[in-house]
């Protein structure tokens, strides 16, 4: 059986919304990774993306040459992040796989450019192949209380602009901070 590779301008089945909340709520919490339905897309490992990695991240730590990080700035000490190579890659992409995948980063085990879609938050300027993906994501709702739930996290998403953060971190609190009937 072959795979047919995806067409640019393709939807793409993003999955039901109240279990991708769910899903994606846990995963923030550390419950689990995020689940994403990439099909041979590495957008955000080639995207200029610095990768954050915590102290208590000791296996991920072991598997990354200690010359790729450096303390992360305006966090503690132990907090570091893994950069990005001249065009934009993260070292640890290899083939275009992750060398490290078992071992990734938290913050890679969570990343789910769904997030974007569902919360209507625009990526960063600086990362075009994030924001083309986005752009085709599309979810299913099978209640009207799906819907309801996307777009009171869509709205407290546009109210949300704090200086000092990334577009991504707005969409990640929107979600964090959604109550509705995903607590």
């Amino acid at each position: 059986m072959t795979h047919e590779p995806e067409r640019a301008d393709e939807d793409l089945v993003a999955g039901d919304f109240s279990a991708w909340l769910d899903a994606m709520q846990r995963a923030l919490r550390g419950e689990r990774d995020a689940d994403v339905p990439c099909a041979g897309c590495t957008a955000c490992c080639t995207s200029a993306q610095f990768v954050h990695i915590e102290p208590d991240e000791t296996d991920t730590l072991a598997h990354i040459p200690s010359e790729l990080l450096f303390p992360a700035p305006r966090l503690p000490r132990g907090h570091l992040l893994l950069g990005y190579d001249e065009r934009g890659h993260c070292p640890m992409l290899v083939d275009n796989q992750c060398s490290i995948y078992e071992h990734r980063p938290r913050t890679c085990r969570t990343y789910d450019c769904r997030i974007f879609a569902a919360t209507g938050v625009e990526v960063d300027d600086d990362k075009p192949e994030i924001a083309q993906r986005v752009r085709r994501w599309r979810f299913s709702f099978a209640t009207a209380a799906d819907r309801r739930d996307r777009d009171a996290i869509r709205t407290a998403a546009a109210r949300s602009s704090p200086e000092g953060i990334t577009n991504t971190e707005v969409a990640v609190r929107s979600i964090e901070e959604h109550r509705g009937r995903h607590r």
